[in-house]
């Protein structure tokens, strides 16, 4: 995966997958607050992007995983991500919802699982991991073993890596925070004053 990362990172500036807003920051899923976001949905309207992005999932999973039964997407901003690497990889995939469904079934996760099945989660970011957690332990009480989930990108954050840890979780991501800040600095996508996201971040 060498230069992948910033390679990845080049394709969501191109995108425009990354939004600054300094003045008016962005609120995170974990409440949390940022004058930084990335929109990674934004790159299923490129072709290009989005198929780059599917084949650097699957060699990551190939790379770090054995092969898994299935495909688990995150929803929702990881249902078209984790769909997309599901179809490449010919594998079954589902969804998990952030809380079960309040009409109908009341799923929480869409599609057909079985309990043993082996599943490589897909996320589109992680910053906390709180919600991305979320959907691997209601895998595993459906009966799931999850071998761990792939991300298109992180920002880095410590509390994240902790509670991955907690929760025996292998992460690994496509690019993170500190390489697309130095991908953004040298193409002048940003200034040096708008980089202080981890800082704002916890106010």
């Amino acid at each position: 995966m060498a230069e992948i990362d910033r390679h990845i990172a080049g394709l969501l500036l191109r995108s425009k997958a990354v939004i600054l807003e300094p003045a008016n920051p962005f609120t995170w899923a974990s409440g949390w607050q940022s004058p930084i976001y990335c929109d990674n949905r934004i790159t299923l309207s490129y072709p290009d992007i989005r198929n780059f992005i599917k084949e650097a999932f699957r060699t990551s999973i190939s790379e770090h995983f054995e092969i898994p039964d299935l495909i688990a997407g995150v929803a929702t901003g990881a249902i078209a991500q984790g769909a997309l690497v599901a179809d490449i990889m010919d594998l079954p995939f589902v969804y998990v919802r952030p809380s079960a469904k309040g009409h109908g079934r009341q799923n929480l996760i869409e599609g057909r699982l079985k309990a043993g099945q082996k599943v490589v989660v897909v996320e589109d970011l992680i910053s906390t991991g709180g919600s991305s957690l979320k959907a691997v332990e209601a895998l595993r009480e459906a009966g799931a073993e999850v071998l761990g989930m792939v991300a298109i990108f992180s920002y880095g954050f410590e509390l994240a890596a902790e509670n991955f840890r907690k929760a025996g979780v292998e992460l690994h991501t496509l690019t993170s925070y500190h390489i697309l800040i130095e991908t953004a600095l040298s193409t002048a996508y940003i200034q040096k004053d708008q980089v202080e996201i981890k800082e704002h971040a916890r106010s």
